[in-house]
């Protein structure tokens, strides 16, 4: 999947998950490397899915494991983060730009792909 073109059907493929576009979101908003926990608590933040009550520890683990293990490998083998595992560490690169476009469209529809701020 690594190149200079993403089609269609990686795309589609790549903002399947919530939790992945939420990911996505932040890194392309922030433009800087992230840790896992800081992208699993984004996630709980951002997504309305997740009771809005405190989230539980369990939550958190929960989500940072299917980042680990599911959503970053996937982002990275696309060529859109750089994945130091034993750091824990997603670092966004020139990729992420490639499927921004795609991101906006989908968050046109998403609430919490906006920043916090914008909501």
């Amino acid at each position: 999947m690594v190149g200079t073109h993403l089609d269609a059907d990686t795309v589609i493929d790549l903002c399947r998950d919530k939790d992945r576009r939420i990911v996505l979101a932040v890194l392309a908003d922030r433009g800087q490397p992230e840790t896992l926990d800081a992208l699993a608590e984004a996630v709980v933040e951002r997504n309305d899915d997740i009771i809005a009550t405190e989230p539980s520890d369990e939550t958190v683990t929960r989500i940072k494991t299917s980042l680990y293990h599911c959503h970053v490998p996937k982002l990275a083998e696309a060529g859109l983060v750089t994945f130091d595992a034993d750091r824990e560490l997603v670092e966004p690169n020139e990729g992420i730009e490639r499927i921004e476009p795609h991101l906006a469209s989908v968050a046109s529809f998403e609430r919490e792909l906006s920043t916090p701020d914008s909501q």
